[in-house]
C-alpha cells in the first residue's frame, strides 16, 4: 500500500526512481532482487549514483495468527531483508546519502497512558523485540556513512488496503466494537501524511535515527470506534472482550489489538513538519473517500 503510493508521489514529481521487485520486472525502472539470498542483487553496481534507498519491507501483522512459524516469516520478512540490503548499499563505491527503513511503533511495545517520544526506551515483548532486531539490521549502512532514519510508522490509516481494510467489513454492517475496554491508545497516521513525511525527510539531512511516523493526536480505541462509526453511519456499541480477542488472535491479541502506545511525533513536528490529516475524523473522512 505504502509502496504503491510513494511511487506516484514520486512519478508526480519526476523523480527517478528503480523499484525493487522480487518476480521478474515487467517495466522499466524495476530492478529484481531476492532479499531471502545472501547475493541479493545480481550486480549490486546497478544501484551505484541513487541518493537515496526506502525499504518498506514486513509480512502483515495482521495477516495471520501469530504462530511461532509466522513469527519467523514476520522477522525474516523485516530484519534479513533490511540487513542485506543496508550491506549491498554499504558496498557501493559511492553509497547514497540516506537510507529511509520502516520500523514501527511496536518498538515501545504497551505502555498505557505513557507519552512516547524517540528518545523512550524500548518496550518488552516479541513486536517490542522485533522492531529492535528490525532497526539494528540497518548497522552496514550507518557503518559505511549512510544517514539512517527508522521510520517507525504508526496504525497507517488509508484507501484500498491495511489496517482500516480489514475493519471496514464488519463496522460497515454495523457490527464495530471496541477491543476490550477500550481505554488503550492507538496511534495512527494517514496515508498522505506518510508519504509527505518520507519526502520530507528525504530533503533534512540533519535528521536521524528514529523518526515516530504518527499523527499528534493519538485516540482511544472506543474513541477510535466511535470515530468511524459515525463516518460510516453505523452503530459502534459493541464490545469484544479481553478474553475473547485472547481466544481468537492469541500473542497478536495482546501485541496489536489490546496494547497501547500514546506516541508523539516529536522530531517530525520540531523539524517543521505540518500534519495534513492531524485529527482522526479528517484522517477517516479522506481515506474513506478515496476507497
Amino acid at each position: 500500500m505504502l509502496g504503491s503510493a510513494l511511487r506516484g508521489a514520486l512519478e508526480a514529481r519526476g523523480v527517478q526512481f528503480l523499484q525493487l521487485v522480487r518476480r521478474a520486472p515487467v517495466a522499466e525502472g524495476q530492478l529484481q532482487w531476492d532479499p531471502s539470498s545472501g547475493q541479493p542483487f545480481a550486480d549490486p553496481a546497478v544501484l551505484e549514483g541513487t541518493s537515496a534507498a526506502i525499504h518498506l519491507p514486513g509480512a502483515s501483522l495482521g495477516g495471520r495468527r501469530w504462530t511461532r512459524d509466522y513469527q519467523r516469516e514476520m522477522t525474516a520478512s523485516r530484519v534479513d531483508s533490511t540487513r542485506r540490503l543496508a550491506a549491498a548499499l554499504a558496498s557501493l563505491r559511492t553509497p547514497p546519502r540516506s537510507f529511509l527503513a520502516a520500523s514501527a511503533i511496536g518498538f515501545y511495545g504497551d505502555r498505557g497512558d505513557e507519552v512516547l517520544q524517540e528518545t523512550s526506551s524500548p518496550g518488552t515483548g516479541f513486536l517490542a523485540d522485533l522492531c529492535r532486531q528490525w532497526e539494528a539490521a540497518a548497522e552496514p549502512a550507518i557503518s559505511a556513512g549512510i544517514r539512517v532514519v527508522h521510520l517507525r510508522f504508526g496504525v497507517v490509516l488509508g484507501p484500498g488496503g491495511g489496517a482500516l481494510a480489514q475493519m471496514l467489513p464488519p463496522f460497515r454492517i454495523g457490527l464495530g466494537a471496541k477491543l476490550g475496554d477500550g481505554r488503550q491508545w492507538m496511534s495512527w497516521v494517514a496515508q498522505e501524511d506518510v508519504i509527505a513525511a518520507i519526502l520530507f525527510l528525504l530533503s533534512h539531512p540533519e535528521i536521524a535515527g528514529p523518526v515516530n511516523v504518527a499523527a499528534p493526536n493519538p485516540v482511544t480505541n472506543a474513541d477510535f470506534t466511535r470515530a468511524l462509526g459515525r463516518r460510516l453511519r453505523r452503530p459502534a456499541f459493541l464490545t469484544i472482550p479481553r478474553a475473547a480477542l485472547q481466544l481468537m488472535f492469541g500473542a497478536m491479541a495482546n501485541e496489536a489489538l489490546l496494547a497501547s502506545a500514546r506516541v508523539q511525533p516529536a522530531k517530525l513536528l520540531d523539524a517543521g513538519f505540518q500534519f495534513g490529516s492531524p485529527d482522526v475524523e479528517t484522517a477517516l473522512k479522506r481515506a474513506l473517500r478515496a476507497s
